[in-house]
């Protein structure tokens, strides 16, 4: 599989919804052409460099997991400036990647295989606990201010599966990006609940 790659201060998850300005050229081309086509493009954690390309400085570095995102909503609202709504579908891995003349990545990556679907163990319901009564409290912000706030989590709500649930906190906590990488890339949703699990207890947001 061969895909634009647009290297991000930030982790994509699976399921997870990531709102963009674009405005460099590089990019407006390629959400033009992924629009066009109806296919993804690989959001990529940066590990050195900078979102947006300055003279002289040198060239992004990235990591070799990322996922990939698909187009929800586009809106170009003056010349030059793109705002876009995507949503992150499925990991993959960068086998290769080329950094073309105008700046933009091409990889070549192989998918990685979906979490499987877990149901929450007992002693980790707390969790999707907290997270329903996080969204509730969101959604009625919502309503309160005429249904303009953007929620951060989009429907459907799969609160009784372990990956579903994961994810989302590791969008909402803080935490460096370095973690939110390394949570997204393991292949067990429990192992990465679990985790989570710590995280929230750390953090006082569950007892």
């Amino acid at each position: 599989m061969r895909i634009p790659l647009f290297p991000l201060g930030t982790v994509l998850f699976p399921g997870g919804l990531l709102p963009l300005r674009v405005f460099e050229v590089r990019y407006l081309d390629m959400v033009g052409k992924c629009r066009k086509a109806g296919t993804p493009f690989g959001v990529v954690s940066l590990t050195s460099g900078a979102e947006v390309r300055k003279a002289g400085a040198e060239a992004e570095s990235f990591a070799a997991v990322g996922t990939l995102a698909d187009i929800r909503t586009f809106d170009a609202p003056q010349s030059g400036l793109l705002q876009i709504e995507c949503v992150g579908t499925q990991r993959f891995r960068v086998r290769s990647s080329e950094l073309q003349k105008h700046g933009l990545w091409i990889a070549e990556v192989d998918t990685v295989a979906d979490d499987v679907d877990l149901e929450i163990p007992d002693d980790l319901r707390h969790t999707a606990t907290a997270l329903r009564r996080l969204i509730d409290t969101l959604e009625e912000r919502r309503h309160a201010q005429g249904d303009t706030v953007r929620l951060p989590i989009g429907a459907p709500y799969r609160l009784d599966d372990c990956g579903w649930v994961a994810n989302r906190w590791c969008e909402l906590v803080p935490m460096q990006v370095e973690l939110k990488q390394r949570l997204m890339e393991l292949d067990s949703p429990l192992m990465r609940l679990e985790l989570v699990s710590d995280l929230l207890a750390r953090t006082g947001i569950t007892d």
